[in-house]
């Protein structure tokens, strides 16, 4: 598919003010993708826990919760990739992180609420746990998903690299999905409580995505 000049042109620009970036731009973006992997693996597998109590811990809640979130995921890389192409930013990642812990928050403030109320109006597990999952989770995990295209667009620095640099960004971020898989199942879960982990979480997400924000915007201004 072709691309008009005034999108050459912009592409041009892009490339040359990544050239011109700092020594410690590409670990941030690298460690912004690395936790949100982290993260939504977190949520996902602390979510089983918080679905059980009213559903149960069957294959049936299980299938609905990863259901839930490889479709937003899927949503997410999606948006993700479209919302690259306008002038990508370093403070606009951090922003998508800031979202990302920001929605979790009702996991923490009404989840048993709506989990109990559901329980009752879709006693289903099937139904109840997909509708709840999609409840809680979708919305966090729609911004873990726009992180990681998003990110392979300030990376990309030469076309002809485009495919190296998005194979490293995304080998970081299933990467840091394993260390959120290994670390809440091993370790997490035996020494803190759920709200606990999670919360944790969230305050991470938002201290990098606050800290991508400020760095990034100051960057942009020099």
């Amino acid at each position: 598919m072709s691309t008009t000049p005034s999108e050459r042109h912009a592409f041009s620009n892009d490339l040359a003010a990544a050239a011109a970036s700092p020594a410690w731009r590409n670990p941030a973006i690298y460690l912004a993708a690395a936790w949100s992997g982290f993260f939504v693996m977190g949520v996902e597998l602390l979510g089983g826990r918080l679905l059980a109590p009213y559903f149960g811990n069957s294959i049936f809640v299980w299938g609905a919760l990863i259901t839930v979130f490889m479709t937003c995921l899927a949503i997410g890389y999606l948006i993700g990739g479209k919302l690259s192409m306008q002038t990508p930013a370093l403070k606009t990642l951090g922003l998508l992180l800031m979202f990302e812990a920001t929605l979790a928050l009702p996991i923490l403030l009404a989840g048993d609420w709506m989990l109990d109320m559901l329980s009752y109006a879709v006693p289903d597990p099937r139904y109840g746990s997909l509708l709840g999952s999609a409840l809680l989770f979708g919305a966090p995990t729609v911004f873990s998903g726009m992180v990681s295209p998003y990110a392979v667009r300030l990376l990309v620095r030469d076309v002809a690299k485009a495919g190296r640099e998005a194979g490293i960004l995304y080998f970081v971020s299933t990467l840091g999905s394993a260390g959120g898989t290994i670390l809440t199942t091993f370790y997490l879960v035996l020494f803190m409580e759920i709200d606990t982990i999670i919360m944790t979480l969230i305050s991470i997400s938002l201290a990098i995505g606050i800290a991508l924000f400020f760095v990034g915007r100051r960057h942009d201004v020099q």
